[in-house]
């Protein structure tokens, strides 16, 4: 998607590999169970599997990781190379490979070989690093982001996703992601039994102080994860619990979180919608339903019930009303509440149409608005009676009206007597410009001089 900011991920690539099968007898020579009908699936693995994870969200998605010219690393350059541009560092030896054996579904052995190894970084994938947008290091220890860590330095990662095997995330790093067990062989030794919140938040800072990371979040499995600045932590708890093949899931972590980050989310954001992905992935499958990379991107989901225009045009479609209110909504008050609760009884949704932060400025004066216009969408989007939020930036809402064209607009009630300029353009297409009585006194303006006389 175009809106989505590219992102550039530096680690070691792996070739995974299931054999999936059933299991209901014993071998007859040696207690160890046959597995019968293998079913084979290859996907990317390590670093590779989260760089295809972000380039299946529709992200444009570089990879910089180590490939030779063994099977393997041929094996892996075709699934990949339909969905990202790869960056090749030269590997010691045949790429590495993971074969899981299943039976029912649940892993019997795995079976590991190549132990492809980076030695040196190159010039391209050097100027990629300095040259990317957003940077994610997957690192599986086995050479990439030590290779090209004097770079990495320069401009530190957004997310760094650590390996036991592997060095520290480079200081500045902005969110570095250790699985819980991961926290605690990194922590010094004094953070207490593991398993409990109590380690994971005392291990959590202390590695935000030991690796100089702006923030550490250690996921916890189906608890979630727990975000830590150094000082108390956040807890971020899953949206429900899921005991089914979490092989992946920390990939699918730590590539959300970049994702979210490297689009502008601060990093609590980040962390919350990346515990959301990873316990949607565990609980689609895992990595085992990963789809094939020869697969076709999943359909594109109905339009977000948010998105104002999609969702005036589903409602009309259904031959429902469209009802839209404007205004500041700086301070949001009882009176701005009752207006929108009783607007919103009008028809099938309700659009509140708010102006940006420029446009009050000029209409409200300098100091207005008190509040942002991102913390004023998210508190109306929190109202129940609220269906889509739009944003004008002019000093009137003419032209979004013209695109939205609801059946009725809303204003409050404190326009009685005015002429509504709104009022023309609505009938143009057969709507009607309404008024609601507001809560009497009820106003930004007077909540903001009682604040002013209270403080005196």
């Amino acid at each position: 998607m175009a809106d989505k900011t590219p992102l550039l991920v530096v680690g070691d690539a792996l070739l995974d590999r299931d054999l999936s099968g059933s299991a209901d007898r014993l071998a007859p020579d040696a207690p160890v169970p046959v597995v019968a009908e293998c079913a084979e699936r290859v996907r990317p693995g390590g670093a590779a599997l989260a760089a295809y994870l972000a380039a299946r969200d529709g992200r444009e998605v570089t990879l910089v990781a180590g490939m030779g010219d063994d099977a393997a690393s041929r094996e892996l350059r075709d699934l990949l190379e339909p969905w990202l541009t790869l960056i090749p560092l030269p590997l010691t030896e045949p790429l590495s490979e993971k074969t899981r054996v299943l039976a029912q579904d649940r892993p019997v052995v795995r079976l590991d070989r190549g132990g492809g190894h980076v030695g040196d970084a190159t010039d391209a994938a050097r100027a990629a690093v300095r040259d990317a947008p957003a940077v994610f290091v997957s690192d599986y220890g086995r050479g990439a982001a030590d290779a090209l860590r004097d770079v990495l330095a320069e401009r530190p990662p957004l997310v760094w996703d650590p390996h036991p095997r592997g060095g520290p995330p480079v200081p500045g790093t902005r969110l570095v992601t250790p699985a819980e067990k991961e926290a605690h062989g990194f922590a010094p030794p004094d953070g207490g039994p593991p398993g409990t919140l109590r380690a994971a938040a005392r291990n959590a800072a202390a590695l935000v102080r030991a690796w100089r990371a702006a923030a550490v979040a250690v996921t916890l499995g189906s608890r979630g994860a727990l975000l830590s600045y150094g000082e108390h932590p956040l807890l971020v708890p899953a949206p429900a619990a899921h005991h089914g093949d979490s092989c992946g899931a920390g990939d699918r972590f730590a590539a959300t979180a970049a994702g979210l980050l490297a689009d502008g989310a601060l990093v609590g954001e980040a962390v919350e919608g990346a515990v959301a992905a990873a316990s949607a992935f565990v609980a689609a499958g895992g990595a085992g339903a990963v789809p094939r990379p020869d697969a076709r991107p999943a359909p594109t989901p109905p339009p977000d019930a948010d998105d104002p225009h999609a969702l005036a045009a589903r409602v009309r479609a259904q031959h429902g009303t469209v009802v839209a209110a404007g205004g500041c909504f700086d301070l949001l008050h009882a009176g701005h509440v009752g207006l929108l609760q009783a607007a919103r009884r009008l028809g099938d949704c309700l659009v509140v149409c708010v102006n940006s932060d420029a446009s009050v400025r000029r209409r409200k004066g300098e100091g207005r608005p008190v509040n942002p216009l991102a913390d004023r969408i998210r508190v109306l989007r929190a109202l129940a009676c609220v269906d889509a939020v739009a944003v004008f930036d002019e000093d009137t809402p003419e032209r979004l009206l013209a695109d939205l064209r609801p059946d009725v607009w809303v204003k409050g009630g404190d326009y009685a007597g005015a002429e509504l300029p709104e009022a023309a353009l609505l009938q143009e297409w057969g709507g009607q410009a309404v008024l609601l009585p507001y809560l009497d006194g009820r106003s930004s303006t007077a909540l903001m001089a009682r604040a002013a006389e209270g403080v005196r």
